[in-house]
């Protein structure tokens, strides 16, 4: 299974982005990039890549202890930015960016110790992924749009281990599936459940 560990914005949240992800695509040179639907709208954690279906069970067990020392925290979207010069486009987060940086590296540290392989460690960047540019299309018109955004503020309460289903139809702008395979909730609720759950 293609797996990774993330934060799911709750629906309302999601309402405000896709509002202004809607104006966005009114902008110039919005129709060369390839937008993220808004079933893939979170924030990733950590990033596993093909996980074998024997090592999930230990994942999901390493994951529920890493929520369970994890309080819940606040957290809205904020901004933007872009990676390598237009690349990527995303939405930023601003909250308790030091609760999710500790998650995200205790959800890494977990695939770790339950023998996922993960490469070299990178330095968190909180970021919601709103679209891909492809040849040089220019992204400042959109990032300063986004700096006026500001969404409502929810309190992170789990962490979610989604698996990804790439696309196979070959279809252009057909986008992948994510599907979660486990929910955690964080802090103490997540005792009630125990171990693997």
């Amino acid at each position: 299974m293609r797996l990774f560990a993330a934060v799911l914005p709750p629906e309302d949240v999601l309402d405000a982005l896709a509002a202004e992800v809607a104006a966005l695509r009114g902008l110039p040179g919005a129709e060369r990039l390839r937008w993220t639907g808004r079933p893939g709208w979170h924030l990733t954690l950590a990033f596993y890549g093909e996980v074998g279906d024997d090592v999930v069970p230990e994942l999901e067990a390493r994951l529920a202890k890493a929520a369970r020392r994890t309080e819940p925290f606040p957290l809205a979207l904020r901004g933007g930015g872009r990676f390598g010069r237009g690349k990527a486009l995303w939405a930023g987060v601003e909250g308790d960016l030091e609760s999710l940086r500790l998650l995200a590296g205790r959800a890494e540290a977990a695939a770790r110790r339950a023998g996922v392989e993960m490469g070299e460690h990178r330095r968190y960047k909180a970021h919601l992924t709103l679209a891909r540019g492809r040849d040089g299309v220019d992204v400042r018109p959109h990032v300063r749009m986004l700096a006026d955004f500001t969404g409502c503020t929810w309190t992170v309460g789990e962490i979610v281990l989604v698996r990804s289903n790439l696309p196979t139809s070959g279809v252009p702008g057909e986008q992948p599936r994510y599907e979660p395979v486990a929910r955690r909730p964080l802090g103490s609720a997540g005792q009630a459940f125990g171990g693997a759950g």
